[in-house]
């Protein structure tokens, strides 16, 4: 894994923790959190504060995050933000997180300036016993102060000043003006500079989580169902009409074009299908020569040609239904269809662009374990699983690979394979026609 931390593919954009006072902060919030510290002088954090270096330390990679349920977190700078959430139990933990710092860049940076804020993602559920209590996870909320509770004290403050405007008698108490002088010593001028987090609630319904092997779950869908990942679950266990799991794959096809959720590559609305699925290819043939012991140091282009041609017969039959439909699309020819129980039929399908683009694509990523590139940029964890199962040989190829035609073009080469995604102010429709066109035409764009 040293290869993948060198090449920037793992760990990569980490927030440095190396002045001694940000990390006689960071130890202050770990006493208060976990009531434990580090010894280290130096370390590197993610969005949430969590440090793998530590965690090594500690003997727990959960630290901030006791029973996966309700992740804690430390914010030392708001740098944190641009930092990948690591050991990430949700799917959508890294979002909630991102949108609470968004909501309070300003009073977040002020508060950071003189001390750390430290926080949870709260829900009602404190201890996952069995599959059915992730359904009982719904509405989160993210509860934050600084250590020195300048939010709480701020709010208090508030309060107390607002008793002494409108009380008849506060003028006369001097206790209250007491109180009022010593919080305002702690918070400052509330009213030129007010001190408050803005709650973002989040009500979860259609996510990932890796509690129980992994589940994928739909609820907020036209037919609601849950796939699991590593074990099969009974239908009547689980608060939903259908459960599938990932052998299943003609099930999960269905479900999938049933919600209208991916969309096929070879649609005449992708462009560049041919580039993408000549580098399906590609992946699938590096795979193969791994498999082989084949040395794949220094391969070339013209070497993966003729790799092919060598070893054509005995490259697997998804690699030759996939290369039928790349000849197809390069010549013009109709194209060929591919039904959902071909091995092909997931490397042919992407999310269509709907408020779960992220999830789809990270459940097709568990489905196309050959498409390495899919897999790094929708699910990480499920990577670096494979990756350690790999050959050395295919371990170097990819490592390089990545770095090279994935790291210096990340919002290119995303863009290429999944799609320009909808601007925030652009409306977009589409009932099976194409975005914004209907059965006679455009949909025209409404006036402002």
């Amino acid at each position: 894994m040293m290869r993948l931390v060198e090449l920037g593919l793992m760990y990569g954009n980490l927030f440095q923790v190396a002045s001694p006072a940000l990390v006689e902060r960071y130890n202050r919030a770990l006493q208060k959190l976990i009531g434990r510290q580090t010894s280290l002088t130096e370390f590197h954090v993610d969005l949430s504060g969590f440090s793998p270096e530590i965690g090594d330390e500690l003997e727990d990679p959960h630290y901030l995050n006791p029973n996966g349920c309700n992740r804690q977190f430390i914010i030392l700078s708001l740098e944190q933000m641009s930092a990948p959430l690591l050991n990430a139990k949700f799917s959508t933990s890294r979002s909630i997180i991102r949108d609470f710092i968004k909501k309070n860049e300003e009073q977040l940076f002020v508060l950071t300036t003189k001390d750390v804020v430290i926080g949870e993602l709260v829900n009602s559920v404190l201890v996952l016993q069995e599959p059915r209590d992730v359904f009982l996870i719904k509405d989160i909320h993210v509860e934050a102060d600084t250590l020195g509770s300048h939010v709480e004290a701020s709010e208090d403050l508030t309060e107390k000043i607002y008793q002494f405007m409108h009380d008849e008698d506060a003028w006369w108490d001097d206790v209250l003006i007491a109180e009022m002088i010593e919080l305002a010593k702690h918070t400052g001028d509330i009213v030129r500079s007010p001190v408050k987090l803005t709650p973002v609630p989040h009500r979860q319904e259609n996510f990932h989580t890796s509690h129980f092997g992994g589940l994928y779950i739909f609820q907020d869908v036209s037919q609601p169902a849950c796939i699991s990942v590593t074990q099969e679950i009974a239908a009547d266990r689980l608060p939903v009409p259908e459960t599938f799991s990932l052998s299943d794959k003609e099930s999960i096809a269905a479900f999938l074009n049933i919600n209208q959720l991916v969309e096929t590559l070879l649609d005449e609305r992708v462009p560049n299908a041919q580039s993408i699925i000549k580098q399906k290819l590609d992946f699938i043939a590096v795979d193969f020569a791994a498999s082989q012991g084949l040395d794949l140091s220094h391969i070339s282009r013209r070497d993966l040609r003729i790799l092919k041609r060598q070893y054509h017969a005995e490259l697997p039959p998804l690699y030759h239904t996939l290369r039928d439909i790349w000849l197809a699309l390069k010549s013009g020819s109709a194209n060929p269809r591919v039904p959902i129980s071909d091995p092909a039929y997931f490397y042919l399908v992407r999310s269509r662009h709907h408020a779960d683009t992220t999830l789809v694509n990270m459940l097709l990523a568990e489905l196309t374990p050959l498409d390495f590139r899919q897999q790094f940029i929708c699910h990480k964890e499920a990577f670096y699983s494979q990756y350690n199962t790999w050959h050395e040989e295919k371990k170097a190829f990819v490592a390089n690979f990545l770095a090279e035609e994935y790291l210096v073009d990340k919002v290119g080469l995303r863009e290429e394979l999944f799609g320009t995604e909808p601007a925030l102010t652009e409306e977009v429709y589409d009932i099976g026609l194409g975005k914004n066109q209907g059965p006679w035409g455009a949909i025209p764009a409404e006036d402002d």
